[in-house]
């Protein structure tokens, strides 16, 4: 029968990416297909699903800043939005349970405090999953977003926690020594090399992390992100989490079908739904809202804020402790499991176009920003002439750094979007500055006024690339625009969006190697012979 599943959630992925929906909405609608053919869910799909959710924890535990969950512009306006919504949503539902109609009838004034509480959430697989297809994890707004989400979910454990009416085991005690494994555990890592041996490593984290957590009745999905907050400092820390991508997006896929194999809705459920979905709209404007009002710039709340309007996994996972313990009908599960999936189909497309969203609304947006901006939200800064832009300095941006700065003595500018990045590359005497790569303010200044001649664009993400090329065009730039594709089928995307040279890696690491190989030969020919 799985082949079948696997058919299915193949078909209908395809199908919905051929509209420009997310292949995970595809999976959620597999997911309902297969429960009107009677597919019950399954042990195997549930933990597979799990294991999934344990590995993108992990993952975010390995990219997670913990200095930025103690900013205020994160806690607080987590904070502040879910209390606000659960009240002024429950108090809402509350009133409905008078009509006596339906799903309302049956429940109380705490119990609509809860299904509100579960409908506070948002989406950490959907959130991290745009951010992860945009590059954008490390971003300002990529990192406000998971804080909020994080910190979310710590409220999330606070509850189920307390839901069991019972503490940890006092075993618990000793996770407060996990910081000391931190130096063994990174000899190890740095032994593992990088192949299979690394997958194999990061996945006994992941799976005893889970034990280890479960052991001492706490909840497990908090050890998976322990485990990588451990590791998360170690310079092969984004390897493992690259390395592991491929087995997370597989494992998430039986996440969506599981949540799709809630069962099918009647039309009481779908039309309950539907309503729910209509609160998006003000979920949205409450994150705005708040994001501004701690400082953060309008494009920056704009960025993070979209990827947050939506419903959760975890409001499912709260929802089916309501379940578990009688306080609720378990057709407001799938209530959940509905909305959840709707509020997917209406912001993947949304979240798509976050960019050109906000550069075409920009104006309005920017009235709510407050005078003062945060010092890590400031507008990017060029205090001299440049006669290149280097987007992404990694290890191919560094590269193409270091060539053209010879050439142009020096006016070159490397722009990246982590700070730690950023610092090293400053404190090697490269001229480099923090910020976003795809900041339509940034690209307004490289207009027709702007001495720039040239952009090198050194990402493999052809759709950041786009983006970016697109905002130097509307701007004005008349500069060349360099990029590179991953695939060969990708190059002609690039030009078509405005990249004046548009070169396939693979054939540049190849047209590298053999130019250094050269190089080499004419410094010092071989000896002839004898």
């Amino acid at each position: 029968m799985e082949p079948i599943w696997i058919l299915i959630a193949f078909l209908v992925g395809l199908a919905i990416r051929q509209v420009g929906l997310p292949p995970l909405v595809g999976f959620l609608c597999a997911g309902f297909v297969l429960s009107a053919m009677g597919v019950q869910q399954t042990e195997m799909l549930t933990r597979l699903a799990d294991l999934g959710i344990y590995l993108l924890l992990f993952s975010i535990g390995l990219k997670l800043d913990l200095k930025g969950l103690a900013k205020p512009a994160v806690w607080g306006v987590a904070s502040i939005h879910m209390l606000v919504f659960t009240v002024g949503i429950g108090l809402a539902v509350f009133a409905l349970t008078f009509t006596g109609l339906g799903l309302f009838a049956e429940l109380d004034f705490w119990t609509s405090m809860l299904v509100a509480f579960a409908l506070s959430f948002s989406s950490t697989v959907f959130a991290v999953k745009v951010l992860e297809d945009r590059t954008e994890m490390n971003s300002r707004h990529g990192q406000e977003a998971i804080g909020v989400l994080i910190t979310q979910d710590l409220f999330a454990i606070l509850f189920l926690t307390a839901s069991v009416g019972k503490l940890p085991s006092p075993w618990a005690l000793l996770l407060i020594a996990v910081p000391l494994l931190r130096t063994p555990l990174k000899m190890v890592f740095d032994r593992v090399g990088h192949g299979e041996l690394l997958v194999l490593y990061g996945l006994l984290l992941v799976l005893g992390s889970v034990y280890l957590f479960d052991l001492v009745q706490m909840k497990p999905d908090l050890g998976a992100l322990v485990a990588g907050l451990v590791l998360g400092s170690h310079p092969k820390s984004s390897e493992l989490s690259k390395a592991l991508l491929s087995l997370k997006d597989l494992f998430l896929v039986a996440f969506f079908l599981s949540i799709g194999l809630n069962g099918v809705p009647t039309l009481q459920q779908l039309g309950i739904a539907t309503a729910l979905v209509l609160l998006l709209p003000l979920k949205a404007a409450m994150f705005f809202w708040l994001m501004t009002r701690f400082k953060l710039r309008a494009r920056t709340a704009t960025l993070s804020t979209l990827p947050l309007s939506n419903y959760s996994e975890f409001g499912l996972i709260v929802g089916a402790v309501g379940v578990t313990a009688g306080w609720i009908d378990p057709a407001w599960l799938l209530v959940a499991a509905i909305a959840m999936s709707i509020s997917f189909v209406f912001t993947a497309p949304i979240n798509s176009v976050a960019h050109g969203l906000f550069a075409k609304y920009m104006d309005p947006l920017q009235k709510f920003e407050t005078d003062k901006r945060l010092p890590d939200d400031r507008h990017i800064k060029i205090s001299q002439p440049i006669d290149v832009v280097v987007i992404s300095m990694g290890r191919i941006g560094t590269a193409a750094y270091d060539v053209v700065s010879e050439r142009f003595n020096g006016r070159v500018i490397g722009l990246d979007q982590d700070p730690e990045t950023v610092r090293r590359h400053i404190e090697q005497g490269r001229n480099t500055v923090c910020g976003d790569a795809t900041d339509p303010d940034f690209y307004a200044r490289l207009g027709p006024a702007s001495s720039c001649k040239l952009t090198i664009i050194a990402l493999q993400k052809t759709a950041e690339a786009i983006t970016i090329a697109e905002l130097l065009r509307s701007s004005g730039f008349k500069g060349r625009i360099v990029a590179m594709a991953a695939f060969e089928d990708q190059v002609e995307q690039l030009r078509a969006a405005g990249v004046d040279s548009a070169h396939y890696l693979h054939d540049e690491i190849g047209i590298g190697l053999a130019r250094t190989a050269l190089d080499e030969i004419e410094a010092d020919p071989p000896r002839a012979a004898a």
